[in-house]
């Protein structure tokens, strides 16, 4: 004889065992990649951008959720823009437009949006809040954005030093300032790329221990590298990309001064940009506060190649689409 709580238990686990033992596939972080994998959405994406027409009934007209708790440009039109593009419906629902605003958990909205849609993408602040998602939804759960990881941007990333270079393997890359979930994703990439970068940062604003940790085991296998420093000159000289991000992110308002001034002399500016290699591009995710983490002068310079890498958020979220979510 089971007790109405030992039922209710037993229900749950047939559950979440249903949900282990399906082959939905997500993208929450680029740690459980394999560098075939990497290349694929890759090469994927650069056909992508090259026809237009190519797979635009890859997703037959069926919905995409987009959830997002945070505020977007980039993140927000290239997947509506490629959710389109491959014959699919965006279906846009902020924090307050879904129950979960009502205090929904997030295993009853994946299991209901799952019946509706062909994948889920979700921006939000807590990496946990994704990681729940998936492990309740039957359909692909997509990672826009967490406080943690932005995979999507890293993908765009490496398609962009790719168009500029060629292969990745053995390349240079230096992102510097503050080490937060861009950095934590551009340094996933290019270790599973095979390419050697190297994260400047002053103490207090390093990458997560754990992402840096797991990353340097990868490189050991692809011949790539992680090196964490202090020293911003040691970081782009020689570098074929030199990278940073806002200072003060988003909900950060409380820590503006101090952060800018921590962080002050990881400025990209000319000076520091002139230690790169001379074919060196500069990379920003977007949106940039021009005087801040980098001068106007870097930003709209003849090296700065943001704008590319802002446009090829399009085409690496279609191949995203098109390697999870399409039949």
């Amino acid at each position: 004889m089971f007790t109405l709580s030992q039922l209710h238990d037993y229900a749950e686990l047939c559950i979440l065992m249903r949900m282990l033992c399906a082959s939905t596939s997500h993208l929450l972080s680029l740690a459980g990649l394999a560098p075939a994998d990497l290349g694929g959405m890759l090469d994927t994406a650069a056909d992508l951008k090259a026809d237009r027409a190519l797979h635009d009934r890859a997703l037959g007209g069926r919905a995409v959720l987009m959830h997002f708790t945070k505020p977007s440009t980039r993140t927000r039109l290239s997947f509506e823009a490629a959710i389109a593009r491959l014959g699919g419906h965006p279906v846009f629902a902020s924090a307050d437009q879904l129950q979960l605003g009502r205090g929904e958990p997030i295993r009853d909205t994946a299991r209901v949006i799952s019946r509706y849609a062909a994948a889920i993408v979700v921006r939000t602040h807590a990496h946990a809040d994704v990681e729940e998602f998936a492990r309740w939804s039957s359909v692909p759960v997509i990672n826009a954005l967490t406080d943690t990881h932005h995979p999507c941007q890293a993908l765009a990333d490496l398609l962009t030093v790719r168009e500029r270079f060629g292969a990745l393997a053995g390349l240079e890359v230096a992102y510097v300032g503050d080490g937060n979930n861009v950095a934590h994703s551009l340094i996933e990439a290019c270790a599973l790329a095979g390419m050697h970068v190297r994260v400047a940062c002053p103490e207090g604003y390093r990458p997560l221990p754990a992402v840096a940790e797991a990353a340097v085991a990868v490189a050991l296998r692809t011949g790539g590298s992680v090196t964490i420093t202090g020293d911003p000159v040691a970081a782009v000289t020689g570098a074929c990309a030199v990278y940073t991000d806002v200072f003060v992110s988003m909900g950060e308002d409380d820590r503006r001064a101090q952060k800018l001034a921590d962080l002050a002399l990881y400025r990209v500016d000319d000076a520091l940009m002139a230690l790169a290699r001379p074919d060196a591009v500069f990379l920003h995710c977007l949106p940039a506060h021009r005087g801040e983490e980098v001068t106007e002068s870097v930003l709209e310079g003849p090296q700065s190649a943001v704008f590319d890498q802002a446009e090829n958020r399009l085409h690496t979220a279609a191949a995203v689409l098109l390697r999870l979510a399409a039949s």
